[in-house]
């Protein structure tokens, strides 16, 4: 037995039924659970026992969880490839499923929401200065985490 920073401590059963709830919550990365099992100061051995059981059973996949990232950061906070990309990886995904997972973004969408979230910023930019402006929107696009070439190709035609 083990104890988590409320110093209780955990059998092994009793942390794998916390962390089987705390996936099927929502998604989460191995990172995750992993940071999780650390906390509760559970054991090298019953740390990789729990994992294992995890996935066997299906509440811990991670290509279910960086498709369902994928999905949720561009439709819900309209975050583009490469932000989504680099959270990923700070999350430990391997690159083969970030690959598989970036396939949930739908190419036309994507441009859409690009040009809506360019929109919408440029009707609350107040700069006279056309440079700046394009300048002070292709920013807002970059931080988003959408590609340079889309984003200045944008700018330019509607910043003219």
């Amino acid at each position: 037995m083990k104890a988590d920073s409320s110093g209780k401590s955990y059998t092994l059963k009793e942390a794998t039924v916390k962390l089987m709830q705390y996936c099927a919550y929502r998604d989460r990365s191995q990172k995750e659970v992993e940071d999780k099992l650390l906390e509760m100061r559970m054991i090298p051995e019953a740390r990789e026992q729990i994992i294992i059981k995890l996935m066997q059973e299906d509440f811990l996949n991670e290509e279910r969880f960086a498709r369902s990232f994928v999905r949720g950061k561009f439709r819900i906070k309209k975050w583009g490839r490469i932000r989504i990309r680099q959270e990923l990886k700070l999350r430990e995904i391997s690159s083969p499923i970030i690959k598989l997972a970036m396939t949930e973004i739908n190419e036309d969408d994507y441009r859409e929401t690009l040009i809506e979230l360019a929109e919408k910023k440029l009707k609350l930019l107040r700069e006279p200065n056309k440079l700046k402006r394009r300048k002070k929107l292709s920013d807002h696009l970059l931080q988003k985490g959408y590609e340079a070439g889309l984003v200045f190709d944008l700018t330019s035609s509607l910043i003219e």
